[in-house]
């Protein structure tokens, strides 16, 4: 029923709740504003339900519906965290139905845990968001010197630009461990490239070393940031651009290409001397070991030369006439062996045989002139040829 407003107006002065006070009346009485109140929501409820009983009926279904509220749903890929008046209560819950506080007591937050993040660092990105930006593309990305240019082992400059790929491991760290969670990454991953570009040589960065350098990096990241218990999962360090400062890049590429001619120049006189020493200690080989043959010939040689002249001494002395005239004819017939001469028996001649000089033309005329020896007649007369 609507308030009945008898005069006075305002809250105290002729209505419901008794005289204005000011206007020397006795203030309201707590007691008869309960009792007004209890009768009007008796009389709202359909057949009065019985006073306080019905009261708490209807508190018990309020309440019952607010607890029905603190139900709520974690997807897959999802992580519930659990806050009790606005705070981190320390629990977690995964995909399924739950219960919780309902608000303005609790409150549960479902960060998606599985989406693939990224923080770039040494450039910022002008196209769209792509899981991979080549190194080619640098009309796709602004460069930012701050970042980017960092000092190597050997004191030289590298620029530097690549990518870290996370995703949040712990929601509740996540959420409440940092006071921003992407700007510690960011910050966490220069520092920690910094470190490992410091441990290396520029010219292992540019060309063998990457991999390494992305390995290195990616495990210092994961170690700062899980001692700062920021409840982040590096998943990949991606450089996308190694390269000098831009001032100096062309002497740079002049002291590339003279080391590469170095190398060049350096690999050819290896396999110029990998072919020729082979050869020349073959050749060393190969006349040590005749020369050792010709050494132990000749001392072979002259070993049965001595014991020949012992033997032929020996004999001498037993019998002198007998071993004289052995080595004439020795040494008759060796000589005679040697010479170009036919000698013909006179005896056998004059016998009647007839022998009959011949005259080998063709040897003649290929034989080398040579001074001209007597020819031997029937009987042993000798004649000029």
């Amino acid at each position: 029923m609507p308030w009945q407003n008898q005069g006075g107006g305002g809250p105290w002065g002729g209505g419901p709740w008794g005289p204005k006070p000011g206007n020397g009346s006795t203030p309201p009485n707590l007691e008869e504003i309960l009792r007004r109140g209890q009768d009007r929501i008796r009389n709202v409820l359909p057949g009065g339900m019985g006073g306080g009983r019905g009261l708490a009926i209807v508190i018990g279904a309020v309440g019952l519906i607010w607890l029905m509220t603190g139900f709520y749903q974690v997807d897959a890929g999802e992580q519930g965290v659990e806050l009790m008046f606005g705070r981190w209560t320390g629990a977690t819950t995964g995909p399924g139905l739950h219960w919780w506080a309902p608000a303005p007591i609790g409150e549960v937050v479902t960060p998606n845990t599985e989406r693939l993040n990224r923080t770039d660092v040494g450039f910022r990105s002008s196209g769209a968001q792509e899981t991979r930006l080549p190194a080619t593309t640098s009309g796709r990305r602004n460069d930012v010197p701050q970042e980017s240019l960092m000092l190597t082992s050997d004191q030289n400059i590298a620029d530097l630009d690549f990518t870290v790929y996370w995703k949040i491991g712990h929601a509740g760290r996540y959420l409440y461990g940092l006071r921003d969670p992407e700007q510690t990454v960011k910050a966490v991953s220069e520092s920690a490239m910094r470190e490992v570009i410091g441990r290396n040589e520029l010219q292992a960065i540019l060309t063998t070393g990457r991999a390494e350098v992305e390995s290195q990096a990616r495990k210092l990241l994961q170690q700062v940031l899980n001692s700062y218990g920021s409840g982040v999962q590096v998943q990949n360090v991606q450089l996308l651009q190694v390269e000098p400062p831009a001032p100096v890049i062309d002497m740079f590429n002049e002291v590339q290409r003279a080391r590469q001619d170095r190398d060049r120049l350096q690999n050819e006189a290896e396999a110029y001397s990998n072919r020729i020493v082979p050869t020349a200690r073959g050749e060393v080989s190969r006349i040590v070991q005749d020369a050792t043959g010709y050494k132990e010939q000749l001392t072979k040689q002259a070993e049965g030369e001595a014991q020949r002249f012992q033997s032929i001494y020996a004999a001498y002395l037993t019998a002198p006439e007998v071993t004289r005239r052995r080595m004439y004819l020795d040494t008759m017939s060796e000589i005679l062996n040697k010479a170009n001469k036919i000698i013909i028996d006179p005896a056998t001649a004059q016998g009647g045989n007839g022998v009959v000089p011949y005259l080998p033309l063709n040897d003649l005329s290929r034989r080398v002139p040579a001074p001209a020896a007597p020819a031997v007649r029937p009987g042993g007369a000798e004649v000029p040829r």
